[in-house]
């Protein structure tokens, strides 16, 4: 299928008010890779406030030519054709030195405010970002708490926003702990719990694609729709971050936020007009939803996977315990997958499966809507000797875009049934680029609109879901762990989980090592 190539209109750029963002944490990574280069995209497409400031906030010793210096390194190499550009950016970008653990140091947070504020006039509108270990979110939050620096004047006049980085919480006690800290200083609508995967345009596009078609909406509950997949695939092992991930682990990592956010966008009730309150409250009723899964039939519902080493094209990978700051008997799952229902009118008896793992063939983030078969078959069979049943996949990543599959006749005598698909890339859109997650997000909260953020219900009703699982898996000793090789597509007790021979996951790519190699670990 062609794709329809967006028509260029000219319309008016509504820029957000004046502000300053305050990001601590500002010497660490993801400053570097993701929210500089962001907050750039926004200033050349002029998107970005009038007047506006970065404070970088950090241990580390640093003054703002050495904190410009270090972005202009990071840009320059990102953009290597807008250096100009990139060094009238870095002006805007300033930085201050803070021992954000001790509270004594917090007034000199608050004059080097004071200071910018009267400089770039942002009236008191500050967003502060903790790109920080989420150990230090009570400290930070009760430090600017302990001196205003979170209050407003009047919340149509002043505006003071919190940007929460997860992971929110390790656990359902801590995630609720950590709501109770954060609403102490903080009213809930100021408190904007970032989900970068929510920010994806092709997640934006899942409420699109539904909403605004009348072809598909009539067609999205249990009367057409058989059973509905998602995955969230990644080629890369743990990398540096064995010690974070061998205390956290793929559940905790990628269900609990990121892949239970997007079964909300596919699940939920269409909401009664675009808007924060509306669109998160039906998030929520799809969470709310989700049938308990018992901590003692944790084993038929969910499988826990661990990569071991393997040899894929002449190249040895290192099997997940052989990782650096790993245990050697570390029992952290690097894959999971689950089958789970959501008890209400639209979705009653539609399974829906989540996997995800660390180490698989290919790094890949879709959701596949498999259609119930016609309830009579005139042509029995595709030249694959399988019933052709409609399937919709919906790309998140890579190759942002939608494919539908259905068949259609083969040329020649008789009423062979060949399946084909109509496929639309977001790469054809030449001139409508897909932007990054952080440079939307950030301009949502610039400009007050909280939709893709999680909201704190959402976050607790995620964990405890997910708690019964938590558990068995920390309590029972006898609940397994599957080892699979680097480079296939997880252990083969995941087709378990469909109960039927005949039905298996969609693999985007084949594996890279042999099929139906798995062990208990």
């Amino acid at each position: 299928m062609a794709a329809t190539r967006w028509k260029k209109k000219t319309m008016p750029i509504i820029k957000p008010q004046n502000c300053l963002l305050v990001i601590f944490g500002a010497s660490g990574d993801l400053t570097r890779r993701k929210l500089v280069p962001a907050l750039f995209d926004l200033y050349q497409k002029k998107r970005l406030p009038e007047q506006f400031a970065v404070l970088g906030v950090s241990r580390t010793q640093m003054d703002d030519d050495g904190f410009r210096d270090k972005m202009v390194e990071a840009l320059d190499a990102k953009y290597p054709d807008a250096k100009k550009a990139v060094r009238d950016f870095v002006t805007c970008l300033h930085y201050l030195p803070l021992e954000t653990a001790k509270p004594e140091d917090y007034p000199r947070l608050k004059q080097r405010l004071e200071e910018l504020d009267r400089a770039f006039q942002v009236n008191g509108n500050y967003i502060y970002y903790l790109s920080i270990a989420p150990s230090m979110y009570e400290t930070i939050v009760e430090g600017l708490g302990s001196l205003g620096l979170q209050r407003e004047v009047s919340h149509d006049l002043e505006l003071k926003r919190l940007i929460v980085e997860k992971p929110f919480g390790y656990d359902l006690h801590s995630a609720l702990d950590l709501n109770r800290k954060l609403l102490h200083n903080f009213r809930e609508p100021q408190i904007y719990r970032i989900d970068h995967y929510l920010g994806k345009e092709t997640v934006q596009n899942v409420l699109v694609f539904r909403f605004s078609n009348g072809i598909f909406e009539p067609l999205w509950n249990r009367n057409y729709i058989d059973r509905v997949e998602i995955t969230a695939a990644e080629w890369e092992g743990v990398g540096t971050r064995g010690g974070y991930y061998d205390g956290a682990g793929a559940m905790r990592d990628m269900v609990q936020n990121h892949l239970l956010h997007l079964l909300s966008v596919i699940a939920m009730e269409p909401p009664s007009s675009f808007d924060p309150i509306s669109v998160r409250n039906e998030m929520v009723k799809v969470f709310h939803s989700l049938r308990p899964i018992p901590e003692d039939a944790v084993a038929e519902w969910v499988v826990r996977g661990q990569y071991t080493k393997s040899k894929v094209k002449d190249e040895i990978i290192t099997g997940y315990r052989e990782e650096d700051n790993v245990d050697p008997f570390s029992r952290t799952e690097t894959y999971t997958a689950m089958k789970l229902h959501i008890d209400n009118w639209r979705w009653g008896g539609v399974p829906f499966y989540i996997r995800t793992g660390k180490r698989l063939p290919t790094r890949v983030t879709e959701a596949v809507i498999y259609f119930k078969a016609t309830p009579h078959t005139l042509f029995a069979h595709d030249s694959s000797g399988m019933q052709a049943a409609n399937q919709l996949v919906l790309r998140i990543q890579p190759d942002e875009g939608t494919l539908l599959t259905f068949g259609m006749k083969r040329p020649g005598a008789g009423f062979q049934v060949e399946r084909v698909n109509m496929n639309f890339h977001y790469s054809d859109l030449g001139d409508a680029p897909v932007p990054e997650a952080y440079e939307r997000l950030l301009l949502d909260c610039m400009q007050g609109d909280a939709t893709l953020f999680a909201r704190g219900d959402a976050v607790e009703a995620c964990w405890r879901f997910i708690h019964p699982v938590l558990e068995s898996w920390k309590n029972d000793s006898g609940v397994k762990i599957y080892g699979y090789p680097a480079g296939s597509w997880g252990p083969q007790k995941a087709r378990e989980l469909f109960g039927d021979p005949e039905i298996d996951w969609r693999y985007p790519c084949k594996n890279l090592v042999d099929d139906g190699l798995y062990c208990e670990l």
